[in-house]
């Protein structure tokens, strides 16, 4: 998507709806507010705005949408795009006053639909899930193709706090994913890779997934495969195991365990799934020395500018004072430019109306 093109979000949500026979008889108004100097750097803001857009025009039509709806609209939408919709665009202008709080909460999916038809990026259901199912202090596991998920609450849940904050940091480096190929591009080599091991396990007719291939089938037949495809599906099924273990680490509360994972999966993501550029990488490595700091790794697929780190609450203040100087050092021009830095969190409920 283009820079500042973010009424295409809208578009493609009035689309969805409309494909699906909904009527839009009114139209929204309102305005997004996010944390000042994140622009665009890779922290999910494109699904919480269509989450916004399609929560703000259910809410004004009074239209109640089942989670069925929501998958079924994700399976179909590229069938609207080529059947010619017509988009009525008085839907997106304001005909009576509505207001929202754009904290919200929206059935699963949906978003995806937006995201990977309207805008052509072939993307998954991470980040909506994230944003629609999280439970403060919890893990929220997600089996994606059963479009099940657990919360996974820590030993110190209704307890305390925990010892942790969430630790942003940013690159400076900005673009919009499908602006590049480099994602989309993962998806389809993930999509061959998984054509050789389901061919060699007499399943060539099965969609070519990797997760349609077991761990021991993987195991038998992985020297099929080659340079890129054995890198990327190395990602996949070591990324999978890390999960599993990172579910148990999170429940029984070991945040140095837990960290260490994430480190893992960061560095699978450079090294296997080949994501990230030198500012990113070199953002990514100085987080993970910072002091406090359980793990480290890039935010969401690496394709933008954004870290995400662990980092003990006690030390989180000094961790944001070693890597501003410390990226300061290493990328002077990027880091001259930023006007935020770094970023301090908590966990959260998931999104929801107030």
């Amino acid at each position: 998507m283009e820079e500042g093109a973010w009424g295409n979000f809208s578009r493609g949500a009035v689309l969805a709806l409309q494909k699906k026979g909904y009527k839009l008889s009114q139209g929204i108004t309102g305005f997004l507010e996010g944390s000042a100097g994140f622009e665009g750097c890779g922290v999910s803001s494109s699904a919480a705005v269509g989450v916004a857009f399609l929560l703000a025009l259910e809410s004004a039509n009074g239209l109640k949408v089942t989670a069925e709806d929501n998958i079924e609209l994700d399976r179909l939408f590229l069938s609207c795009l080529d059947s010619g919709l017509t988009i009525d665009l008085k839907c997106v202008i304001l005909q009576n006053g509505l207001w929202l709080d754009f904290k919200m909460t929206l059935k699963l999916i949906k978003i995806r639909l937006i995201e990977n038809e309207y805008l052509g990026l072939k993307n998954g259901i991470l980040d909506q899930s994230a944003i629609l199912l999280s439970q403060r202090h919890s893990l929220t596991a997600i089996h994606c193709e059963r479009r099940m998920y657990e919360l996974v609450q820590p030993p110190w849940y209704g307890k305390n706090e925990g010892d942790y904050k969430i630790l942003l940091a940013f690159s400076g480096l900005q673009h919009a994913l499908s602006s590049k190929p480099g994602y989309n591009l993962r998806v389809a080599e993930c999509q061959e890779a998984a054509t050789v091991l389901l061919r060699a396990v007499g399943r060539g007719d099965c969609e070519p997934l990797l997760c349609n291939v077991s761990v021991d089938e993987y195991e038998a037949h992985k020297d099929l495969l080659e340079g890129e495809l054995a890198k990327r599906a190395l990602h996949f099924f070591s990324e999978n195991a890390r999960v599993f273990a990172g579910i148990d680490a999170w429940s029984q509360g070991n945040l140095p365990e837990f960290g260490r994972l994430i480190s893992q999966s960061g560095l699978s993501s450079i090294h296997n799934y080949e994501c990230g550029c030198e500012p990113l990488v070199q953002l990514r490595d100085i987080l993970a020395q910072a002091p406090g700091v359980y793990g480290a790794r890039f935010s969401g697929a690496g394709f933008r500018g954004c870290c995400v780190a662990l980092v003990a609450t006690d030390l989180a203040g000094e961790a944001e004072k070693y890597v501003r100087a410390k990226y300061l050092n290493a990328q002077p021009d990027l880091a001259k430019r930023l006007t935020t830095a770094t970023f301090v969190c908590d966990s959260a409920d998931h999104a929801h109306v107030v």
